[in-house]
């Protein structure tokens, strides 16, 4: 609610700061949800429904909202963007074959938290922008695997740094409101290059289950 309230005034440093948190602590629940048997000793919530609901709030609608509401996308193109985000997000949170045997993720994982914010510190022509809304659209329903930073066993010594470092570049980039000459951005890069990456290595050096 926090960093609607802040998209909603334009203010865009706030909001990524305060996604960023979102971001940080849906890495912790999980575990912490495991830790404390939340399914016994808290069985009348649906933890798994609460999670989806807050990740497509923090995930896809606000970054969403943030990047119409942006400029980054004029005109015609930032409907389509917002549109296809929204409307492919609900068919793939709805799928329960979103996660793998290794818990890793079946497809682009909804991520768009993450790839707007590198939008809004790199700020590309608008058709680069337009391009990665399509390609990580489609793959959503590609038989592509996606990491999970904590719950993927396999390069988690690596993974787990990396998705900490993303988070770090982030609110750093956040912070000093996106300054072009901030070195975050290149630390932004490099993270979400493994991030969205590892997984489809994984599969090409070890098989569709490794």
């Amino acid at each position: 609610m926090l960093a609607m309230l802040a998209a909603v005034d334009e203010q865009w440093g706030l909001m990524w700061l305060w996604l960023v948190v979102a971001f940080f602590v849906d890495g912790i629940d999980g575990p912490l949800a495991r830790k404390y048997d939340v399914k016994t000793n808290a069985p009348q919530y649906d933890g798994v429904l609460m999670d989806l609901i807050i990740d497509y709030l923090t995930y896809v609608f606000i970054p969403a909202y943030a990047l119409f509401k942006s400029g980054l996308l004029p005109g015609w193109t930032g409907w389509i963007a917002i549109i296809v985000i929204t409307f492919a997000s609900v068919v793939y949170f709805a799928d329960t074959r979103m996660k793998t045997t290794d818990y890793s993720f079946s497809g682009f994982p909804g991520c768009w938290n993450m790839m707007v914010l590198v939008m809004f510190a790199l700020a590309p022509n608008f058709w680069v922008i337009l391009t990665i809304v399509a390609l990580l659209s489609v793959a959503m329903f590609l038989p592509l695997k996606f990491v999970h930073p904590v719950r993927t066993k396999r390069w988690r010594p690596v993974t787990l740094p990396m998705a900490l470092a993303w988070t770090f570049f982030a609110g750093w980039a956040a912070w000093v409101d996106f300054d072009p000459a901030s070195w975050a951005h290149w630390g932004l890069i490099v993270t979400s290059a493994y991030l969205a990456l590892a997984g489809i290595v994984q599969q090409a050096l070890y098989g569709p289950d490794g």
